[in-house]
């Protein structure tokens, strides 16, 4: 509503003064304010602050009238009448010197500003005034207190008088009425005798006029509070009456709100009572009570002292609380709390130590509310300035403090807007800078046809969903929009301020005219004949329709009431407009789809039709009358309507159910009468609804039916003209902000499934619910609130030094405004549960389950019946636990609902909440059965503090197995550290959530995670370069310590025996990039394992099946023969591919892509990508299979796809499809012209490619190798340097055979693979058999060796380092001979062959090279 900006400002006054200011007080038109001293009159002008003239009075009159009290300006700002000690009133005349002023603003050469504007003088400098004292009056007893009322002062004197004076002819207006003889009851009904008898001397302590009540409300000296009314025209004692509140004694001082008709008396235990007056009976009604509460205010709230002043800001929507001990309080008007400085950052400063509250003398508000005026009066008065060294008097300051509004306070027609807009004195705030909701479907119904001309902002969406808005939720910063300077010179104040529905045109009025902004082009626009815009006056705001701006005005110029309509588009200028003469004064106006509804000062509504109108260069709007409905009837005074809106909201919902087409009719009239929301509907009773007229138009005469009352205490009604029938529920709900009291809702009741509705049912519902904000819009399809709220940032730690002790910056923290938002959904889901309203309940849910927020609702809405429930003191005969839990178990979030909230709450209450919900271990199990493991295992949390240890460790057992299972690594780490707790007794820590994890926890596959390292060399290499020792694969950091650590215990043999199994489970699978993966992520040591498992589960059985596996895990091609093997290399420079093609169809194309459809997704749960990535490479698959058949075409890989999404040639990003191969491949086409490369060396450069399988497979399969090397699982080597086709990799593994005692079943083993995998090779995939027959003659020596061995001996480790040192000589050897076979050979087996090695020693040489800039360090 109304919020603090920034710090406050100090005026200095620029005269020299030993005496302090003690009242402030504006004129009526907020234009002036008098600033009193105890013997000086100070006149200030508002904007600039600057001082005018300032009245000193003689040392012998000043002590003759005794000091100035209070000052009170006549309604036409020509008088002042100022009272004294000594009971005197002085009367200043404030004579206007013509044309004369006192400043002039200085322009710079060629400004546009013209001197020639109208008003231009007043707007721009302070006028000259003078004060001369006209008469002086001595009432002869103390004057308490002053009070203009229309023509009249009323003066309240100590004796028990008041007298009423004229302000023209002061001495025979005199009328003097004594207390006494005013007769007193508790309503106006009751007999008139009772006076105020035994209060001989009581006077009036503060009162105040109230116009709209026409009395005024007093306070007298013994703290009673009353209301006192003439009961005719004629001002006497006879004639005045009063009434009194029987349950306020401490009254202190008093403030009327105009509008609303409300009396807030100060009481003297800090509290505001508000009262209004009952229509009825006449009698003083009690509204609300404002006051600090101890759970917001705990060391402050009863330690205030009393009241010392109220002040209602001048559109009447807030009121200014401060007391006898310091502190201001903002209040909106039904008592919700804005701002309060008795706490936080106005309270303490950065280091903790107390401030002094700001102690206020005077307040009085500026224009139109954007300041505040205040009197500092922390200095007891009777203490005299000092002065300083150089004996000069010091300066006493005023305070302004700067506010921002809601653009609801001044112009209610933007409640039916889902934007939040603020107006400061110069800019504009705005929720939707980010348009992000511009062309959202739900924003264009109402004028979809105008649609397609519109423009589209740079950051629009067109592809946007109904929850286009919650996009604005995301921070909390506003779009900040200054206004033009030049429309803001000459027309300051802004008055009323409008947005479009779209959120990307603003409109702004001034004091005359009116100007618009463009979010868009971020362009204003003003008039361009400034005449024009000075002679028009805007009265009862500005709406938008579409790309029009709606407005209601009065003519300067031919002194006439219009409602106006311009275009946007075109210049702002009263040729384009369209104008409609109105008869009376226009107070309030609002749109509704095509009808704008106007609300005028002779009380009555008026209705029209607006239409577009395409006609010549620029399309029009025309406006016709539909309906005129009189009010003076209900409505006492045209002020008091604080909006009025058209909605379709009516009470029998059963008729939009038959007759849907008229759900969108403007069905009813919403007025809110000073606080009261009364609702008048159009009467369907008569027999119009039967006339089947041919005039489309006559439905919407109806005639509309006697008002309804519907709630009390409303500031703010929102509603909405769209339609959605996924949520008629809050798209058909009437939502009401009631202050103090929170939100309210109307909300429609639904029958079933078009079931005849139940009789005893209403059809509408009011439900109350309570929010922590301060609501400015309603998002309907996204159950939101938007606010907005003040924070702090203190900056008193800059200011080290004494002397900025009187800093404002140390003594203010500064405000800022931040955008806010609340869900309310659980609390209606609530409260229709408390009615016994659950399938309305479920409606309503189910049509918000797509929400993004719906599980918080949930978790919100039984968190808070839970807290309410299992903290309450007295037994809950009817709780609501048990039928939100199973409100609850009708959405699929149940499970995690649960456990979230339990979570969240303390341990005492979870017996209370599984006595509702079930047993935790029940739902533990539904969770494992629904494969939600993450959520089980926030039950094990519950369990392990609700059951006993063993329960726990059987609980956990299972969830253990089944996320190695799921390859859920995180989950794995926390499930052995918590198995480990169990074991160790420390029960008492739960494990922790999911973390990131340590890049320490993981072993050798890690290190390959942030580093492009093609280990394309063979494993000698490997060793020289990186210097690898077996340290690589033995796990660092704290999951290594978890494995030598207490290996003892009992505890880490029943965590080892369960990755044992798991580990030998996926190796029997033939799952070796599991087990890599399961090895790196937990801290697996996989070497010694396998050194115990090297005879039995780590033994390859099936070869063939293995080579098989190995190809399919790994994305790797099976190898292919190219067609000029086969066929003599070219004819007539093309390829002859018919044999190959047929050979890649029939073996490698069929089986590899049918292998990767068949299992795709069967595998996706587990085919984790290596490096430990979250994400599964379905997608990945996906691609292979779809490029799959292009293979024969060019012999490329399958993977080789430029679409991907991975940077090409980037190894940091590897994906599944090989960026490395995309990359080589780039490499040739962008300088294939330079490139003078043959046509073998281009089919075989292809033929290499297409031969490799993804650069990560390669590296993966790598450090297998090398992992099995040291484990000395022989067999397992020879599988895969098979599948990468290296013979060095063979040769590496036969030498050590040859070299050291080796099992000769081991021997037996591999020569019995390898000769089945020569056979299948032969009849399946022939692109085995070159390599094949390179390695016959170490297959022959294997045979020799097998034959050998006589009697198996026992195998020792081999020395990883020795490795390298005897297979280097014959690695060098075997690669210079083959790269120096330049000779063209005869036998294509060996030619290809020897081609493939001459290409992989300039690869390997490549990738050295490049490698030569890692440091890669493995300790």
């Amino acid at each position: 509503m109304y919020f603090l900006s920034g710090w406050p400002k100090r005026l200095l006054c620029p005269l020299e003064s030993l005496e302090r200011p003690l009242h402030i007080q504006t004129d009526p038109q907020r234009a002036f304010f008098a600033v009193l001293f105890p013997s000086q009159l100070s006149i200030w002008y508002c904007r600039p602050s600057v001082l005018i003239v300032s009245y000193k009075e003689l040392p012998k009159a000043a002590s003759q009238f005794g000091p100035y009290k209070q000052a009170e300006w006549r309604p036409d700002s020509s008088m002042i009448a100022v009272s004294t000690a000594n009971g005197y009133i002085l009367f200043f005349e404030i004579p206007s010197a013509r044309d004369k002023y006192l400043y002039e603003p200085i322009y710079p050469k060629g400004s546009p500003h013209l001197k020639g504007t109208p008003h231009y003088k007043e707007e721009q400098c302070a006028p000259s005034l003078n004060l001369e004292m006209k008469k002086v009056l001595d009432l002869q007893a103390s004057i308490t207190s002053l009070q203009s009322m229309l023509e009249d002062l009323l003066v309240a004197t100590a004796d028990g008088f008041l007298h009423l004076i004229h302000w023209d002819g002061m001495t025979n207006g005199r009328k003097a009425i004594n207390l006494c003889t005013v007769p007193f009851s508790v309503d106006l009904q009751s007999s008139r005798a009772g006076s105020l008898t035994g209060f001989e001397d009581v006077y009036i302590r503060d009162m105040e006029y109230c116009a709209t009540l026409d009395g005024f409300a007093v306070v007298f000296n013994d703290g009673r509070v009353g209301f006192i009314t003439p009961m005719s025209s004629r001002f006497t004692a006879e004639q005045l009456h009063g009434v009194w509140a029987q349950d306020v004694v401490d009254g202190t001082c008093v403030a009327v709100n105009n509008k609303y008709r409300l009396m807030a008396f100060g009481c003297a235990n800090g509290s505001v009572q508000v009262y209004t007056i009952d229509t009825t009976t006449g009698a003083m009604q009690f509204s609300h009570k404002l006051e600090l509460t101890p759970k917001q205010y705990p060391d402050i709230w009863n330690k205030t002292g009393p009241v010392k002043l109220i002040r209602w800001s001048p559109d009447s929507c807030v009121v200014m609380v401060t007391w006898e001990c310091g502190g201001l309080s903002l209040w909106s008007v039904f008592g919700a709390q804005l701002i309060c400085t008795l706490g936080g950052d106005f309270a303490y400063q950065s280091d903790g130590a107390k401030k002094d509250p700001l102690k206020i003398r005077s307040m009085t508000w500026g224009s139109e509310g954007y300041h505040l005026w205040v009197i500092d009066g922390s200095s007891s008065s009777n203490m005299k300035p000092e002065r300083n060294a150089n004996n000069e008097a010091q300066q006493f300051g005023i305070l302004q403090f700067q506010f921002i509004k809601s653009a609801l306070t001044v112009n209610p027609c933007m409640s039916n807007q889902e934007q939040v807009l603020l107006q400061g004195e110069d800019r504009l705030y705005l929720n939707c800078g980010d348009a992000a909701q511009t062309q959202s479907p739900r924003n264009t119904l109402a004028h979809s046809e105008h649609n397609h001309t519109r423009e589209r902002g740079p950051f629009s969406d067109g592809s946007l969903d109904s929850q286009g808005l919650s996009t604005l939720l995301g921070h909390r910063h506003w779009h900040v929009v200054q206004i033009h300077s030049t429309y803001l010179e000459s027309n300051w104040p802004i008055r009323f301020s409008a947005i479009d529905k779209l959120g990307q045109n603003v409109a702004v009025v001034g004091k005359f005219g009116f100007a618009h902004y463009s979010l868009l082009t971020k362009k204003w626009k003003l008039f361009g004949n400034i005449t024009q815009e000075q002679t028009m006056m805007v009265t009862g705001g500005l709406a938008w329709w579409n790309d029009f701006i709606v407005l209601a005005c009065y003519n300067l110029n031919d002194h006439q009431e219009e409602l106006r309509i311009y275009l946007r588009t075109s210049n702002l200028d009263n040729a384009f407009a369209h104008i409609t003469k109105v008869q009376a004064n226009t107070l309030l106006l609002s749109v509704f789809r095509d009808i704008v509804i106007l609300f005028r000062a002779d009380c009555s509504i008026c209705l029209y039709s607006i239409e577009r109108r395409s006609e010549g260069l620029n399309p029009t709007a025309s406006i016709q009358i539909l309906q005129e409905v009189s009010m003076s009837r209900y409505i006492p005074h045209p002020f008091l309507v604080v909006s009025v809106t058209l909605t379709s909201v009516r009470t029998e919902t059963g008729i939009t159910l038959k007759m849907p087409q008229q759900a969108c009719e403007a069905e009813s009239i919403m007025l809110n009468l000073a606080g009261q929301l009364i609702m008048l509907q159009r009467d369907r009773s008569g027999p119009q609804i039967r006339d089947k007229d041919n005039n489309p138009n006559q439905r919407k005469h109806l005639p509309f039916c006697a008002p309804v009352v519907l709630a009390q205490s409303v500031e703010n009604v929102w509603t909405t003209c769209r339609i959605n029938k996924q949520k008629r529920h809050l798209l058909e709900a009437l939502w009401l902000s009631c202050g103090g009291a929170g939100m309210k809702v109307w909300l429609p009741l639904f029958p079933r499934d078009h079931r005849k509705p139940h009789s005893f049912l209403s059809r509408r519902i009011m439900l109350p619910f309570h929010i922590n904000i301060y609501p400015l819009a309603v998002l309907f399809e996204d159950a939101l609130v938007l606010g907005a709220v003040n924070d702090t940032v203190l900056y008193d730690c800059l200011y080290t030094q004494t002397s900025a002790r009187e800093h404002l910056e140390v003594l203010f923290p500064f405000s800022i405004v931040e955008r806010t938002s609340q869900i309310y959904l659980h609390h209606i889901l609530r409260q229709l549960l408390v009615r016994n309203l659950g399938e309305q309940a479920l409606l309503l849910a189910h049509s918000c389950a797509t929400l993004p927020y719906f599980p918080h609702v949930l978790e919100l809405m039984l968190h808070e019946v839970l807290e309410e429930e299992a903290t309450s003191r007295e037994p809950i005969p009817d709780p609501l636990l048990p039928t939100v839990a199973k409100f609850i178990t009708e959405f699929p979030l149940f499970l995690q609902t649960v456990v979230h909230c339990a979570r969240k709450t303390e341990y005492a209450l979870w017996n209370y909440l599984f006595a509702a919900v079930g047993n935790p271990k029940d739902l533990f199990e539904e969770c494992l059965m629904a494969q939600d493991l993450d959520t089980a295992a926030s039950y094990l949390i519950i369990l392990q503090n609700m059951e006993v240890p063993a329960v726990s460790r059987q609980h956990a057992t299972l969830l253990f197995n089944t996320a190695l299972e799921q390859g859920k690594w995180d989950l794995c780490r926390h499930m052995i550290r918590f198995l480990k707790a169990i074991g160790s007794g420390e029960t008492e820590t739960p494990p922790a959530t999911p973390t990131t994890q340590e890049p320490s926890s993981s072993s050798g596959f890690e290190f390959f995670r942030h580093r492009s390292i093609s280990l394309s060399q063979s494993a000698e290499n490997l060793h020289s370069k990186f210097n690898l020792t077996k340290t690589l694969s033995m796990p660092s950091g704290p999951s290594g310590k978890r494995w030598s650590k207490d290996s003892d215990c009992a505890e880490n043999m029943y965590i080892d025996m369960m990755l044992w199994r798991h580990a030998r489970r996926l190796l029997e699978e033939i799952k070796l990039k599991d087990l890599g993966c399961f090895a790196a992520q937990l801290g697996f040591e996989l070497i010694g394992w396998l050194c115990k498992e090297r005879a039995r589960a780590a033994r390859v059985e099936d070869f063939v099946c293995a080579l098989k596996k190995l190809h399919k895990d790994f994305l790797w091609p099976f190898p292919v023969i190219p067609a000029s093997s086969i066929n003599s290399p070219f004819k007539n420079g093309k390829y002859k591919t018919a044999v190959g093609e047929q050979l890649l169809k029939s073996q490698s194309t069929d089986t590899f892509v049918n292998m990767e459809m068949d299992t795709g997704i069967s595998n996706t749960p587990r085919s984790r990508s290596w490096l430990g990535t979250i994400s599964s490479s379905q997608r990945e698959i996906d691609t292979v299979s779809s490029h799959g058949p292009h293979m024969q075409d060019a012999f490329l890989s399958p993977l080789l796809s430029k679409g991907d999404e991975c940077s090409i040639g980037s190894a940091t990003d590897l994906t599944e499809t090989s960026s490395m191969v995309d990359g080589d491949w780039t490499m040739v086409d962008e300088n294939f012209s330079s490139l003078s490369l043959t046509q073998s060396e281009l089919e075989q450069l292809s033929l290499e490619l297409a031969s490799k399988g993804p650069h990560k497979s390669q590296v993966q399969l790598r450090y297998l190798l090398h992992i099995f090397m040291e484990a000395g699982c022989l067999d397992w080597c020879v599988v895969i340097g098979l599948i990468l086709r290296e013979s060095s990799v063979i040769n590496q593994v036969f030498s050590i055979m040859q070299s050291s005692d080796i099992d000769g079943e081991i021997c037996q083993n591999i020569k019995t693979g390898l000769d089945a995998v020569d056979k299948w090779a032969s009849t399946d995939c022939p692109g085995y058999k070159p390599f094949l027959s390179i390695i016959k003659p170490q297959i022959q020596k294997l045979n020799e060796i097998v034959e050998e061995q006589v009697q198996p001996e026992a195998f020792q480790p081999v020395n990883p380092s020795k490795v390298p040192e005897q297979a280097n000589p014959r690695a060098e050897e075997s690669r210079t001979s083959s790269s120096h076979g330049t000779n063209p050979q005869s036998d294509a087996g060996s030619s290809s062959a020897s081609r493939h090695e001459e290409d992989k020693a300039k690869t390997e040489d490549e990738d050295s090279f490049q490698e030569g800039s890692y440091d890669c360090v493995v300790s």
